[in-house]
C-alpha cells in the first residue's frame, strides 16, 4: 500500500502486520504546497433507519470501483471506529460484504488513536480536579513554592507557565520578581465547580456513568460534586484532532480548550492547568493517519474519531490533505460524513472545509428504498427484528410518500454549489419499478445523476456505474460556498442552519442557552462556526418526525456548550446523550475469538479472521 501511494521509506511506520502510520507532515513537505490535488468526493446520506443505510460500504465500494476496476488513483479516508459503537447496537464500521476495510478486526479494534484521546482527556480531567483540591488546601505561598520549586538553588518557570503569566498581563520571567498579588493571580485558577464542562471519557457505552458523584473519599475533604462521563468520540480532543492541520496546531487547540470558568467569569483552559504539553505528547501520533486497505487492495487512510450527531462527524483534515496530494491531479479522494446530510455533510461544508481550505468536487447522497419507505410512514424497523413485508415487497405508494426526504436532502446539498449524485444502495428485494421511481425523483430534484450500486454483494464491480457517474460529476461546474459567514452572531448562524437545512420557521432558546450564548459572545467566541448537536433520524430536533422537513415548527435549543479549542460552539437541540447505553441485544453477542479449539466463527457473517475478533 505504501508503494502504491508513492510513499518513501521514512514516511511510513509499520504498526503490526496490517497497518502503518503515515508521516503526513513529511509527505506534505516533500510534495510541497504547489503539488496538484485530486478530486474530493463526499459521501453522505438521507436520514437513516436504526439499521444504517450503507454510507461506509458505499464509500469503500466506490473506492474499490475507482481503483481496482477503473484504474484511477484513489484513497478512501475513513474515521477510526469507536469501540462504543463496535460493541453497541451498530457493530463495527469496516463496511460489509465485498466492500470492506481489512482486516476488519484490526480496523475496528486495533488502531490506537481513540485510546490516546481517552488517556489525554482523562489526564486533563484528573489535573482539573486535583488543582481544585490543592487550591482549597494550600496558601498562595505554599502553592507557588510547589508549582515553581527551587532546584539546585534556582527557580524557573516552565514554558507553559510563561503563557499563563502573559495571559494575566504579568510581564516577568523571573519567579522571584513576582509581587504577592501577582503570585496570587498566578496560582489561583479559582474554578467555579458549577461551570465545569470538561468530562471524563470512556470508549464503552455505559449508561451508569451518565451522572455520577466524585470526590467521596475522606481524603478529598468534602469536595463532593456531580460529574458526567461521555463516550470518547464525543470528547473535544477528538474534534481537535479531526480539525487540526499539524502537530503544532493540535497542541494549540488542546491548550485553548476551555474546561471551566472562574468565579469571576474568566475562561479556564488546559493551558492554565499546565497539562497541554503532556496531553499533546500522548496524542502526538494521532496526526499520522493509519494506512490500511480495502478487500480489493485499494488504499485507505484512517484518522479521526468523532460522532456527527454530537460533534463534527468527519475524518481528519490531515488525512484528506495528504491523500489529495498523493493521488495527484487525475486521482480521487473519497471521504464520508457521519449520519445524514443535515448533520454530517452540513458540518463537513461549514466547519471542516472552512478549516482545511479544501473544496469538494462532488457529493454522493446514499439512499435506500427501505429507508425511504420508513420516511413514507412504513412500520418501525429495529435491529435484530425481521423486516415487515412492506420493506421486502413492492410498495410504490409508500415509497412515493417517503421521497420527500430524498428531495429535501438534495435541495439542501444544491445550496452549497456542488454537483450531487444519488447512490441507490440496492437490496435484492428492491424492484425495478421502485429503483426507477427513486432515480426519476432524484434527478427531478436537482441531482446530476442517480445510479444503483451493488457493492455489498459484488464489490467494486457492483459500483462501477456509480464510479463513472461520480467521475462525470467532478467534471461539472462547481461553485462551492459556505452556508453562512463567520462574522454573523452565533444566534444568526444557528438561525441560518435551522431555516435553510432543517426547514424550521424559527428558533426557540432556553434561558440557559440564551445566557451561554451571551457569555460566549462576551468572551470573544462569537466568530466561531456552530456545530449543532441533534438527532440524526429527522430534519427537526424531534426523532419521530419522519419524512421531509416538517412545516410550521420552531427548532428548539436547550443548551449550548463550548468547544473553543476544537474551534466551534455546540448548540444542543432537544435531548442528546453524550453517553449512549447498550441495547438489550448489543453486537457483543455476535463477537468472539476463534481459538482453533471450538467452532466459534467470530463474525456475524460466519467468517473468522486469523485468531482475532471479526466484526461486521
Amino acid at each position: 500500500m505504501a508503494e502504491k501511494l508513492g510513499l518513501v521509506d521514512d514516511e511510513y511506520i509499520p504498526v503490526g502486520h496490517y497497518a502503518g502510520k503515515v508521516d503526513a507532515a513529511a509527505v506534505l513537505e516533500r510534495l510541497g504546497p504547489d503539488a496538484p490535488q485530486g478530486k474530493y468526493v463526499l459521501i453522505t446520506g438521507i436520514n437513516p433507519t436504526p439499521l444504517g443505510e450503507g454510507k461506509s460500504t458505499t464509500a469503500i465500494g466506490l473506492s474499490q470501483a475507482l481503483g481496482a476496476h477503473l484504474d484511477r488513483n484513489v484513497v478512501c479516508t475513513a474515521r477510526v471506529p469507536a469501540m462504543s459503537t463496535t460493541f453497541g447496537i451498530k457493530g463495527g464500521a469496516a463496511g460489509g460484504g465485498y466492500a470492506q476495510i481489512v482486516p476488519m478486526d484490526v480496523f475496528n479494534l486495533g488502531l490506537p488513536d481513540s485510546h490516546y484521546a481517552s488517556l489525554a482527556t482523562n489526564l486533563i480531567a484528573a489535573q482539573l480536579d486535583t488543582r481544585m483540591y490543592h487550591e482549597s488546601t494550600q496558601s498562595d505561598a505554599a502553592l507557588y513554592r510547589r508549582l515553581v520549586p527551587t532546584v539546585k538553588g534556582v527557580r524557573t518557570f516552565a514554558p507553559i507557565m510563561l503563557k499563563r503569566l502573559a495571559k494575566l498581563g504579568i510581564d516577568k520571567t523571573e519567579p522571584d520578581e513576582l509581587t504577592p498579588e501577582e503570585i496570587r493571580k498566578f496560582v489561583r485558577l479559582d474554578i467555579d465547580p458549577h461551570t465545569i464542562s470538561f468530562m471524563r471519557v470512556l470508549d464503552v457505552n455505559d449508561r451508569s456513568l451518565r451522572k455520577i458523584t466524585i470526590n467521596q473519599s475522606p481524603t478529598e475533604k468534602g469536595r463532593i460534586r456531580e460529574a458526567e462521563f461521555a463516550v470518547t468520540s464525543a470528547s473535544e480532543l477528538c474534534s481537535a484532532q479531526v480539525l487540526c492541520t499539524s502537530l503544532g496546531d493540535l497542541k494549540e487547540k488542546i491548550g485553548n480548550t476551555v474546561v471551566a470558568f472562574s468565579r469571576s467569569g474568566d475562561a479556564v483552559t488546559v493551558d492554565d492547568l499546565g497539562v497541554t504539553g503532556a496531553a499533546t505528547l500522548i496524542m502526538r501520533d494521532t496526526v499520522k493517519p493509519n494506512l490500511m486497505q480495502t478487500i480489493e487492495g485499494t488504499p485507505v487512510l484512517v484518522s479521526g474519531s468523532c460522532f456527527a450527531n454530537i460533534s463534527v462527524g468527519n475524518s481528519a483534515v490531515i488525512a484528506d490533505q495528504v491523500a489529495l496530494k498523493l493521488v495527484g491531479n487525475d486521482g480521487f479522494v473519497v471521504t464520508e460524513a457521519g449520519f445524514s446530510e443535515a448533520i454530517g455533510a452540513e458540518k463537513f461544508f461549514n466547519i471542516k472545509c472552512r478549516v482545511s481550505g479544501l473544496q469538494p468536487s462532488a457529493v454522493v447522497l446514499v439512499a435506500t428504498v427501505r429507508a425511504l419507505k420508513v420516511h413514507g410512514g412504513g412500520p418501525p424497523v429495529s435491529p435484530g427484528r425481521p423486516l415487515d413485508d412492506a420493506y421486502t415487497s413492492e410498495a410504490l405508494d409508500l415509497l412515493e410518500a417517503g421521497l420527500t426526504n430524498l428531495r429535501d436532502h438534495i435541495g439542501n446539498l444544491t445550496k452549497y454549489g456542488v454537483p450531487v449524485v444519488v447512490a441507490i444502495n440496492k437490496f435484492s428485494t428492491d424492484t425495478d419499478a421502485e429503483v426507477a421511481l427513486v432515480r426519476d425523483a432524484a434527478i427531478a430534484a436537482g441531482a446530476v445523476d442517480a445510479v444503483c450500486s451493488e457493492h455489498h454483494g459484488k464489490g467494486g464491480a457492483g459500483a462501477v456505474d456509480l464510479a463513472n457517474a461520480v467521475i462525470a460529476a467532478t467534471q461539472e461546474p462547481s461553485d462551492f460556498k459556505h452556508l453562512y459567514e463567520l462574522d454573523l452572531p452565533l444566534k444568526d448562524k444557528i438561525e441560518v442552519i435551522a431555516r435553510e437545512i432543517y426547514g424550521a420557521d424559527g428558533v426557540k432558546y432556553s434561558t440557559k442557552a440564551t445566557a451561554r450564548l451571551r457569555d460566549y459572545e462576551r468572551l470573544g467566541f462569537g466568530k466561531l462556526p456552530v456545530c449543532i448537536a441533534k438527532t440524526q433520524y429527522a430534519f427537526s430536533h424531534r426523532p419521530a418526525d419522519k419524512g421531509g422537513k416538517p412545516s410550521g415548527y420552531t427548532f428548539e435549543i436547550s443548551d449550548v456548550k463550548s468547544a473553543i479549542g476544537a474551534g466551534f460552539v455546540v448548540p444542543i437541540a432537544g435531548s442528546v446523550s453524550l453517553m449512549p447505553g447498550l441495547p438489550t441485544r448489543p453486537a457483543i453477542y455476535d463477537q468472539d475469538v476463534y481459538t482453533g479449539d471450538d467452532d466459534t466463527a467470530g463474525a456475524s457473517n460466519g467468517m473468522a479472521i486469523g485468531d482475532a475478533i471479526g466484526l461486521m
